[in-house]
């Protein structure tokens, strides 16, 4: 035990991987079936240092096959020390994206228990894992609701502790970029109401992003989910958003508003365009971001098509009053500015609309000739989750007993 605990501590400074090539993880790996509890905490942790530090050294780890022994460790009869050890071990090791060889179910198995757990350390590295196996390995949202993991995730939405609800949402995010009979699950299981209230209460801003990114994948949906998004009471909070916080939680809104513009039916959107939505969205026009710019420009078809159909039934009107709103809020002026933009498929977009619904107000000399096409401009990455480290290996000193 005295020599693995110096391994331990050398496997916690700058020379883990010295450690793990050393010859010392097969070992690690065997003592973890020692018959002496102290011995199996021991190996565990230094094993959990090892996995904390580079891809080369999980692999080492994995090509050693330490997940099976790792995963015998989890007893009903664990003292709380030993299982906080043992889960962020676990977690450190799903951090990355996992071999083939690696069983998912097993560790979900595992997982989905402990994501009930009344400590805060081992429901925070819990929720990490899942929210690494989402990312990391394919087919692993589907294991994760398999193994019946999102009713406790929702749940923890409220939990009141950001050590949690971090790890929490992160997870949460990852199923929601899933399929939308994925999403649909989130949505039975309550996420809706749960975000609705991060959304419209003082959280911290890495929650309130995570949380517009989640309405962003869910808005992507059908019909039926964007009326989820709209029963919840979802929008003004979004709107709100777009008009007061910084940049990035901006973004995140803005992509939210956009996908549910996009894909709504007449009836809602009439209701996003009652709860203001059209000046926001003509805001996110002047964002340097070609994608969010090209679904804003989707939505706000979407919204003047919706408006045309509503002249249509109106006696003897000719005025699109989406149009009118979006001329007399500066939006037709952004939309010309955009006769400039370095993209083919912007530019064909935005023509389509000045043509289709503001034809008189815009002048023959306004139009410039197509810019050539620019393959950067239109490739620019919009993914917004931050790289999530794994959590810090504890110091060897604070918890040694």
């Amino acid at each position: 035990m005295e020599a693995a605990w110096v391994l331990t501590n050398i496997a916690a400074s700058d020379y883990t991987l010295l450690v793990a090539e050393s010859g010392a993880v097969p070992r690690l790996v065997e003592l973890l079936g020692s018959p002496n509890a102290n011995v199996r905490h021991q190996a565990i942790w230094c094993l959990g240092n090892i996995a904390a530090d580079l891809p080369s050294c999980r692999d080492i780890l994995f090509d050693h096959g330490v997940v099976t022994p790792l995963l015998s460790q989890f007893r009903e009869d664990m003292k709380i020390p030993v299982l906080r050890t043992a889960m962020w071990a676990l977690s450190n090791l799903c951090f990355g994206k996992l071999p083939a060889e690696v069983q998912v179910k097993p560790i979900l198995e595992i997982v989905s228990q402990l994501i009930h757990s009344a400590d805060e350390k081992i429901l925070a590295d819990a929720c990490w894992t899942v929210y690494y196996l989402c990312g990391g390995v394919d087919d692993a949202i589907q294991d994760a609701l398999d193994a019946g993991v999102c009713p406790q995730l929702v749940n923890l939405l409220m939990h009141a502790s950001s050590s949690v609800l971090l790890p929490v949402i992160m997870a949460l995010a990852r199923i929601s970029a899933g399929d939308d009979a994925q999403v649909q699950v989130l949505i039975e299981n309550g996420i809706l109401n749960c975000l609705a209230q991060l959304l419209g209460r003082n959280y911290p801003k890495n929650i309130k992003k995570q949380a517009c990114l989640i309405v962003s994948n869910i808005a992507t949906g059908s019909k039926d989910q964007i009326q989820a998004v709209i029963d919840a009471s979802i929008i003004s909070p979004l709107i709100v958003i777009l008009k007061t916080s910084e940049t990035d939680i901006k973004k995140e809104a803005a992509w939210a508003l956009s996908n549910a513009a996009s894909g709504a039916s007449s009836e809602q959107i009439q209701y996003l365009v009652s709860r203001g939505c059209l000046e926001p969205l003509c805001n996110v026009l002047t964002y340097q971001d070609p994608d969010l710019v090209y679904t804003c420009l989707e939505g706000l078809e979407n919204i003047l098509q919706a408006g045309e159909a509503g002249k249509k039934g109106e006696e003897e009107s000719e005025t699109n009053p989406y149009a009118q709103f979006i001329l007399e809020s500066g939006g037709l002026d952004k939309l010309e500015d955009l006769q400039d933009v370095n993209s083919e498929r912007i530019y064909g977009l935005v023509m389509k609309l000045l043509q289709s619904y503001w034809e008189e107000e815009v002048s023959e000399s306004d139009d410039p000739n197509i810019p050539g096409s620019n393959d950067s401009a239109d490739s620019v990455e919009t993914t917004s989750e931050d790289a999530a480290q794994p959590p810090a290996p504890a110091s060897v000193a604070d918890e040694a007993e």
